[in-house]
């Protein structure tokens, strides 16, 4: 009778202790960029179970918005409490999520135009080694998966398109996307100095959803899942529903959601579970 009680109350127990495990986030860690010449900051996400277990993990690079740095989805995306939660539920894989800085120095994702600030190539030369080679982290790109907001949803949407063998799933969320090519709204003068037509001509192509989409080759069209989510309400909607529309026409296989909700923190929070679970799926297959 003892025995029994005593199972009884493990079966209870035990996996209210498992659901309430929680993981750590480290927010002010840094290193150092022979490309950018400067530290850089990131924080990372560890699983509940990654202190007590010695294997490696898929891993999420999930990148902020303009204005936010490397705490920005640790203070308002509150990525611990919704990772956690979804681990706990079996809604997401155990995973590491990488969360960098991209606003010191400058703010963004890319190489400036005339390549005296080189971002994108610092994230995939230096960025990602360095995170693989420093965590526990399956370093195959069937393992790795990149999201964002806004800003960071753009850099999302550029990074999986131009670097499709480096992600098995791409997640923008309310993505800033530059949509045609002949818009130097946003490139100042300086930006420009000295270069020809057809180098700004190649670099706004190359940084155009809309044109990188329509110039995908057949064999390239399955190779990362895509998740594209932004509200009815959100400023961005043009940008991500003709990105949409372009990756129909092309019959490149996607999700796309369009929820109740505008450019908030709320919005973004309560999109991160479902690309967690949309992500753990990718790592799956």
């Amino acid at each position: 009778m003892k025995k029994s009680y005593c199972y009884l109350l493990m079966i209870l127990v035990f996996p209210s202790l498992i659901s309430g495990q929680t993981g750590k986030v480290f927010d002010n860690l840094s290193m150092k960029s022979q490309i950018l010449k400067m530290d850089r900051k990131y924080s990372v996400y560890f699983p509940p179970d990654y202190e007590t277990s010695n294997r490696s993990y898929p891993v999420l690079y999930l990148l902020h918005g303009a204005g936010d740095d490397q705490t920005g989805w640790v203070q308002f995306g509150e990525v611990k409490q919704i990772a956690d939660k979804a681990i706990n539920e079996g809604v997401s894989t155990s995973l590491i999520i990488v969360m960098p800085d991209a606003n010191t120095g400058r703010r963004g994702y890319f190489n400036t135009m005339k390549g005296d600030f080189q971002y994108e190539d610092f994230f995939f030369k230096e960025f990602i080694p360095f995170i693989e080679k420093t965590y526990r982290i399956r370093a195959e790109k069937q393992y790795r998966a990149v999201a964002g907001l806004s800003m960071g949803g753009g850099g999302t949407v550029l990074y999986a398109l131009h670097h499709p063998e480096m992600f098995a799933a791409a997640c923008p969320l309310s993505a800033s996307v530059r949509t045609r090519s002949a818009d130097r709204g946003r490139i100042a003068a300086a930006d420009t100095a000295g270069l020809t037509t057809e180098q700004i001509t190649n670099y706004l192509n190359q940084h155009n959803a809309l044109y990188l989409i329509e110039n995908m080759p057949d064999d390239k069209k399955a190779a990362v899942r895509w998740y594209i989510d932004c509200g009815d309400d959100d400023f961005l909607y043009e940008g991500n529903s003709l990105m949409h529309i372009a990756m129909r026409q092309k019959e490149i296989p996607h999700e796309y959601r369009v929820r109740d909700g505008s450019h908030t923190w709320q919005y973004w929070r309560e999109a991160l579970p479902e690309v967690l679970g949309f992500i753990s799926k990718a790592f799956h297959r």
